[in-house]
């Protein structure tokens, strides 16, 4: 069974095509178009299609997927390998929903830590009774250099990079050292402090920005930049059935 998996994100639109259960190629999209969606499902041999939004995407792409596979939405009344104890469930943002089920999928029975690096850092706890408890969201890296920009007077906007030094020589290793050290000091500290209440558990670390903060983490982590389109796999094969 062939499943496409979209990911329609604050900074990016996705998608990931699944033959069974492995990875086969992703898909990046200039824009949420009916008719680039259309193409790829006239190249592909798809059956089941599962979609998860954060953003305002066109209606008419449900109703196109709707009408060419099985299809899914994700949203909070999905069935999901975990439950959801927080006050309101269907304010969870649907990605945080995907990578939390990614978790569960593959790491069954633990404590589990995903962090997401999108527009925003989401912080997801899952309990080992499988229990989505909640977390914490903070600015991401994108929306921290544009800030410093933004709200200054002369600060420019800066591209991430690997190499950055602890001390900054200048302007923008200055800029580079604040936010990008300063998001992995602010990682490890979340990590820490989850240690401290339960003790052990696996970090999972996914997103665009993974690549700039893994080196610079004192913690181990699970590395994996397509987790949330792992998470999508395992919800539309327990909705689609």
């Amino acid at each position: 069974m062939n499943t496409l998996c979209f990911d329609f994100g604050n900074t990016r639109l996705k998608a990931a095509f699944f033959q069974d259960t492995k990875l086969i190629e992703i898909f990046i999209f200039e824009n949420g178009s009916v008719e680039s969606i259309g193409s790829i499902l006239k190249n592909l041999d798809v059956q089941n299609t599962i979609l998860s939004s954060v953003v305002d995407h066109d209606p008419e792409i449900e109703n196109l997927l709707g009408s060419k596979t099985k299809f899914h939405k994700l949203n909070h009344l999905s069935s999901l390998p975990f439950t959801t104890a927080v006050g309101k469930p269907e304010t969870i943002g649907a990605d945080r929903l995907a990578l939390s089920a990614a978790a569960v999928y593959f790491f069954p029975k633990q404590h589990n830590l995903v962090i997401g690096m999108g527009s925003c850092i989401t912080y997801n706890f899952i309990n080992a009774d499988h229990e989505f408890l909640g977390g914490g969201i903070s600015p991401g890296m994108e929306m921290r250099m544009k800030a410093l920009n933004q709200f200054t007077a002369k600060l420019p906007i800066v591209k991430p990079d690997g190499n950055v030094p602890l001390v900054g020589y200048d302007t923008v290793s200055n800029i580079l050292s604040g936010v990008v050290i300063g998001m992995a000091n602010e990682i490890d500290g979340f990590i820490n402090a989850y240690k401290e209440r339960y003790g052990n558990f696996n970090v999972h670390l996914t997103g665009g920005d993974l690549v700039y903060l893994a080196p610079h983490l004192k913690n181990q982590i699970f590395a994996d930049p397509e987790l949330i389109f792992k998470g999508l796999y395992a919800i539309s094969e327990a909705n689609n059935q």
